[in-house]
């Protein structure tokens, strides 16, 4: 696990170099959704990819339309600028892309930031990161946007966009995450379940500037007055990056060890848990099924959920994950 979050001149190393060598080979597939609001990017092969397995955990690429979860980003730039990426692209650390471990090659989708309200529109086009804590690894142009160049990472939602651009959430909407229960572990109904973020109003910055160049200023952070604000940002690609600025409340970080369709089986997980800290056991319902999902914490910072989460793995609960409520 310490290898994994070694810094690589941003937040952590991504394994990048596993695209070229493991997944460009794979079968094309039919085409991902495409959105058309994120230009100049180089898209690469439009993939699906097949099953892969990365330090002993498997991964299983799929098309997900309504794809929309929490968790933690990072950020990868210098290392790996100019390689190829998985479906043949190059990277291009200050074009607006990202790498993700299962979504189809490419897929636009929406990441904003839970710590600032800040939102943009990036394109997959490479897997990774393949550290158990992070479910996106963000361009070095992308994390100046949002605002997580200096701190590395940020707690974030990430949520695919049709072809006309849009989510399958409602504007304005709660920051609801849509629990889905792995393909790897429906079959021993450990499945886990997206976490649950609501919305509260903090309103955006009244001194946004416009910045060019591919090394922006970072947005200012959101103060109380105004409630939504969409700002344009030019890119040396003449195209036009949308900041906009949406509001948010404060959110906490759990692990989630587990979720089961037996209750007791979920307590006890839960008893066995409370020595790494408060646990507790809560009830969801995913696809007309009850679960009960074991998760352990609030933790307040994402070191302090690293270190947990790493705990939960070497004692043998290596489904766990980080989840944002």
């Amino acid at each position: 696990m310490a290898a994994l979050v070694v810094l690589a001149g941003c937040s952590e190393v991504n394994l990048l170099s596993y695209g070229a060598k493991t997944f460009a080979g794979d079968d094309a597939a039919k085409p991902a959704p495409v959105a058309t609001n994120n230009t100049g990017v180089d898209r690469g092969t439009a993939k699906i990819g097949k099953p892969y397995q990365i330090d002993g955990i498997w991964y299983y690429p799929a098309e997900d339309l309504t794809y929309d979860e929490t968790g933690i980003a990072s950020w990868y730039g210098e290392p790996f600028h100019g390689r190829k990426t998985a479906n043949g692209a190059v990277y291009d650390m200050n074009k607006m892309t990202a790498a993700h471990k299962t979504l189809p090659l490419p897929t636009d989708v929406r990441v904003t930031n839970l710590e600032n309200g800040r939102s943009i529109v990036v394109t997959v086009n490479d897997r990774g990161p393949f550290a158990h804590s992070r479910i996106i690894d963000l361009s070095k142009r992308s994390a100046e946007l949002l605002g997580i160049i200096q701190k590395g990472t940020a707690k974030v939602r990430v949520q695919v966009l049709d072809s006309d651009g849009n989510t399958t959430a409602t504007a304005n909407s709660q920051v609801v995450a849509k629990p889905v229960t792995p393909l790897n572990e429906k079959n021993n109904v450990t499945a886990a379940p997206r976490a649950t973020i609501t919305t509260d109003a903090l309103a955006p910055p009244s001194n946004v500037k416009t910045a060019t160049g591919p090394s922006v200023e970072p947005l200012p952070a959101p103060v109380a007055e105004r409630p939504v604000q969409v700002v344009a940002v030019s890119t040396p690609a003449t195209s036009t990056t949308i900041v906009s600025v949406e509001p948010v409340r404060n959110s906490e970080i759990f692990i989630q060890a587990g979720a089961f369709v037996d209750f007791s089986n979920a307590n006890k997980l839960s008893a066995r848990l409370s020595t790494m800290g408060p646990s507790k056991v809560s009830q969801v319902l995913v696809n007309g099924q009850d679960f009960y999902r074991v998760r352990v914490g609030p933790v307040y910072d994402i070191e302090q959920a690293d270190q947990l989460l790493a705990n939960l793995i070497n004692a043998g609960h290596t489904g766990a994950r980080i989840i944002i409520e």
